[in-house]
């Protein structure tokens, strides 16, 4: 059995395994086997959300798999309907109903939504639930550095992860060295540029030096970026494949020809600036 090869330590004290399994797009119904087939193979970092439909299916994967609470890092994610402090506070009750969890280890604001502009409310109300003990650790997704610097201004608080689209066709240079500055962990979704990375030729010459595939070189590239990740996969073979890649360097050689694959165009998901759907 494989588990993450690092961990990661967030400025709070706390930390998580560098490898995660999101569960985008895995229904509650398969959630439950998908977690306890992802914790058999060595997984101890799990990814969900409000918004995917999915935390219960996820919560009795958790409580079947017979793995002990405390190894096990679990986020979930506060949607867009449920910005300012009442109602983050109702919706993350929900969310611990719903996965049968008396707390979760990271609680995430998934989009910033700047047009309703009630995020620093909603990061309020998370510093309570972190102080409650309810949210072990705190963070945010999609933050642009605009949204994370009024976070600290106002609140004197900076989240310990910022999770961000972030693949070799879109690597965010800028918004990484912020979090660098401030000591905020960047966490990858959609890490393999939901499969569009997986033909590049540059990619595959690297799989093939290394006799690796090029989902392992990618995530192996994140890694050494210092980024944590969650791929997202149901299948078994998979799962095993995405935890292989901790023994096993690129060099600098490697990592430069990675960093020129970066494009202007690259962003695959939606605009941080401009996202305000409650539903997706």
């Amino acid at each position: 059995m494989q588990t993450s090869p690092e961990q990661i330590t967030f400025h709070d004290g706390r930390g998580a395994p560098a490898i995660g399994l999101g569960v985008w797009q895995v229904s509650d119904a398969q959630a439950s086997e998908v977690v306890q087939q992802a914790i058999r193979t060595g997984y101890r970092s799990i990814d969900t959300a409000a918004i995917y439909d999915n935390e219960a299916g996820v919560g009795q994967g958790i409580a079947a798999s017979g793995l002990d609470r405390s190894k096990l890092f679990l986020a979930t994610k506060l949607w867009n309907d449920s910005h300012g402090h009442d109602e983050a506070r109702a919706a993350f009750q929900e969310s611990l109903e719903r996965l049968g969890q008396d707390y979760v280890d990271l609680y995430l604001i998934h989009w910033p939504m700047p047009s309703v502009d009630r995020y620093v409310q909603s990061w309020e109300t998370l510093i309570q639930l972190r102080d409650e003990g309810g949210a072990k650790s705190i963070g945010v997704c999609n933050f642009q550095p605009a949204h994370l610097q009024r976070l600290l201004d106002e609140t004197g608080v900076i989240p310990v992860v910022n999770q961000i689209e972030l693949h070799p066709y879109f690597q965010q240079s800028e918004l990484r060295a912020f979090h660098a500055e401030h000591g905020i962990v960047t966490e990858a979704w959609s890490p393999l540029g939901q499969g569009s990375t997986l033909e590049d030729p540059v990619l595959a010459g690297l799989a093939q030096k290394h006799d690796r595939s090029v989902a392992q070189i990618v995530l192996r590239w994140h890694l050494q970026l210092g980024n944590m990740v969650i791929p997202k996969t149901v299948t078994p073979a998979r799962m095993e494949e995405n935890l292989a890649v901790g023994d096993f360097v690129l060099d600098e050689d490697d990592m430069a020809r990675i960093a020129a694959l970066d494009r202007a165009d690259g962003r695959i998901g939606p605009d941080p600036d401009r996202f305000s759907r409650t539903k997706i």
